[in-house]
């Protein structure tokens, strides 16, 4: 393979891999500091059990994702340093806020929070808690602001061979961002909610710590509920953006070669890339893709054929993974809603709960897809329609690529390993025993 292939590749596993840690980190921190306030109110030790319990897991999954995050930044230096040169002024500069703020407040208040249990008054440890939630949902809004730009690039003007910033305001304000960052996000707490379902659940089935979890469960859910819901009507906005911005991927998204207006939504086919066309279609709908798209069912679709086959993104990989993200969308709002109905009898329902333990996985693999849909879906260009991505690598060599690409996958299956490892050991070990009352 070419460095440029090496390169991708390896910049890819950089972020499946630190993406396996930040959704959680991200939805944990609020629940954590829910959790805390709610012992601070009501000074019930149940929920200081849980805050440590659930903020333990926290702590691992911060701590490996941003190990695992560190190397993304230097990549853009070893790797893409042609498209650091040419775009770095708008591309570095958020990144540069989200580390002199976001992530410097994040980290600090979270050593007060992991030290300060003996230090600090409870109203003051828990308000170090907001902070940390607080910073690293705000440190996702610059990452995510960057990511936007590549998607959409505005504010900008091309001075000096290079883009420079033109319009600071148009870049933070951009719809496209926001649409981003709040899929993303939202993405983020439905995981949380079904990773604490899911480990409440298995010690629930065990008849283990049932107030303790029963608690947990109840607060995950909420979140998983509140959640599904809103990522299915979000999606739904962010796509009709994608439409208009990036006809292309949302051509791809779909696998619609003709262009044609009262575009059909198909259910289930098979893309047929070599011979631009579908191998086979099923449950075809008239009109629905036009209306999904453009809120109008005899809206024209733009269809793959009418890009310059060196202009497509790769079709089979960004419709199966769209296809995947929407369809586990729509699965964790009806397992939602089966939990929600069964709150207040989980002993009584061990299949809810054995399904639930088996869900745990499924939120991390439509994260996972929607990043692949991200992505892929905005290929061949680095920043759509003004960077190429083969114009954007580095000018090294592809050994030195390999080598550092299995470095680093190495070192990242030891790290993962060990978190993981942690994180099962103290989920199967239960929270800390309830302090014992002593009788005078």
């Amino acid at each position: 393979m070419d460095v440029l292939m090496l390169s991708r590749l390896q910049f890819a596993a950089a972020t499946f891999f630190h993406f396996i840690f930040v959704p959680l980190t991200l939805g944990l921190s609020i629940l954590v500091a829910i959790m805390e306030t709610k012992y601070v109110r009501t000074g019930d030790e149940e929920y200081l059990r849980m805050t440590k319990f659930w903020g333990k897991i926290f702590i691992i999954n911060f701590a490996i994702g941003v190990v695992t995050g560190i190397t993304l930044e230097f990549q853009f230096g070893t790797n893409w340093s042609r498209y650091s040169k040419y775009v770095g002024d708008i591309f570095g500069s958020l990144l540069a806020i989200e580390a002199t703020t976001s992530f410097f407040l994040e980290s600090t208040f979270l050593a007060v929070w992991i030290f300060g249990w003996k230090k600090l008054k409870p109203a003051l440890h828990c308000a170090a808690i907001w902070l940390v939630a607080i910073a690293a949902n705000l440190s996702a809004v610059w990452i995510l602001m960057a990511n936007a730009w590549m998607q959409n690039p505005v504010g900008y003007v091309i001075r000096n061979n290079r883009a420079e910033l033109d319009n600071f305001f148009a870049v933070v304000t951009q719809p496209f961002a926001w649409q981003i960052y709040f899929h993303t996000i939202f993405g983020a707490y439905i995981l949380v909610g079904f990773f604490v379902m899911g480990v409440s659940a298995y010690h629930l089935l065990r008849r283990q710590h049932v107030s303790f979890f029963t608690k947990s469960f109840r607060l995950g859910l909420t979140f998983a509920l509140i959640f599904s819901v809103a990522e299915i009507v979000q999606g739904h906005i962010h796509g009709a953006e994608v439409a208009k911005i990036q006809p292309a991927k949302l051509a791809a998204m779909e696998s619609h070669w003709e262009t044609q207006a009262n575009a059909p939504q198909i259910l289930f086919l098979i893309p047929d890339e070599k011979n631009e066309r579908n191998l086979f279609e099923f449950g075809r709908i008239p009109g629905a893709l036009s209306m999904l798209a453009f809120h109008s069912p005899s809206a024209t679709v733009t269809g793959l054929k009418d890009f310059a086959p060196e202009d497509r993104p790769p079709v089979t990989i960004v419709f199966l993974a769209f296809r995947t993200m929407v369809g586990l969308g729509f699965l964790f709002v009806a397992l939602s809603f089966w939990a929600w109905f069964r709150r207040n009898k989980l002993l009584e329902s061990p299949r809810l709960l054995k399904t639930l333990i088996l869900a745990i996985p499924l939120p991390y693999i439509a994260l996972q897809a929607g990043w692949i849909v991200t992505e892929v879906g905005r290929q061949p260009w680095i920043v759509y329609n003004l960077m190429r991505t083969k114009d954007a690598v580095s000018p090294i060599a592809a050994s030195q690529v390999g080598f550092s690409l299995f470095i680093m996958v190495a070192l990242y299956a030891v790290l993962g390993a060990a978190a993981f490892y942690l994180i099962i050991k103290h989920i199967r070990k239960g929270p800390e025993a309830a302090p014992v009352a002593v009788e005078a």
